[in-house]
């Protein structure tokens, strides 16, 4: 009997950038105005019902942009932040946190690029340092000056990786941060020698049009990419824990 493998699903309330600092926590009015200087308003912040025993400074806020919202923790518990803290390997005394709940096909591109723009501001009010789970990225104010958040960009929140894999005559290449959006990573595996830079757009093109269709193609599937001419087979559906952090991976084979 063909036993099902079983994949643990997202929990309600995914960390999507992890804001370690040391400055003071900064006010939502003036994260508030921030962000309606540099990408337009009204931002909203409102506070969610906590427990009495929970800090001030520790209390979650819903913050909306029109018909998008994510949620922020300005300031962590202190057990909280010591987990990030060895995660992370940081030394900040103080770590914020931006989430999502669940997302659909047709607001996750604006919910995201939400939460980006929030977490670039944190950091750049607080002058600290931004993790970016989904694609295990750091981001420092340099890092996010550079990037241009006026519009979503798939390249500023995915970004493709060349890792060892457990075929040593392969070249493993593979997706992180599409998880961010509900959907599976891809992969693709290259004999050793040949240029890795087709396979790094093959792959940012795809995850663009994944996040376009919002849902992870089926085994099987044949994929077009209009914008390299090209099309893809999917061809395994797998788990696999690099690092210790757990992927949850499509395989796709060009089609020639």
């Amino acid at each position: 009997m063909k036993i099902r493998r079983k994949f643990p699903k997202p929990s309600a309330a995914r960390p999507l950038y992890a804001i370690g600092y040391t400055f003071p926590a900064p006010p939502t009015d003036v994260l508030q105005r921030r962000y309606d200087r540099e990408y337009g308003g009204p931002l909203q912040f409102t506070r969610e019902p906590s427990k009495p025993q929970i800090a001030r400074e520790g209390e979650t806020f819903r913050v909306t942009h029109g018909p998008w919202h994510v949620h922020i923790r300005i300031t962590l518990s202190a057990e909280e932040s010591n987990e990030w803290k060895e995660r992370l390997v940081w030394n900040h005394s103080r770590i914020g946190l931006v989430t999502t709940g669940s997302l659909t096909p047709a607001n996750a591109a604006d919910t995201i690029l939400l939460a980006a723009r929030l977490a670039r501001e944190f950091t750049l009010l607080t002058d600290g340092t931004a993790y970016d789970v989904a694609a295990q990225a750091y981001l420092n104010p340099s890092d996010w000056k550079d990037l241009d958040l006026t519009s979503f960009h798939c390249d500023h929140h995915v970004r493709v990786v060349q890792a060892e894999g457990m075929r040593p005559e392969f070249d493993w290449f593979h997706t992180l941060g599409l998880s961010k959006f509900g959907l599976d990573e891809i992969e693709l595996l290259q004999p050793l020698g040949l240029p890795d830079a087709p396979v790094t757009e093959l792959l940012r093109e795809l995850a663009n049009e994944l996040i376009r269709r919002g849902r992870s193609p089926k085994v099987g599937e044949v994929i077009e990419c209009p914008f390299l001419s090209c099309a893809v087979r999917v061809v395994r559906h797998r788990t696999a824990s690099p690092g210790g952090t757990l992927l949850i991976l499509r395989e796709i084979q060009p089609l020639l």
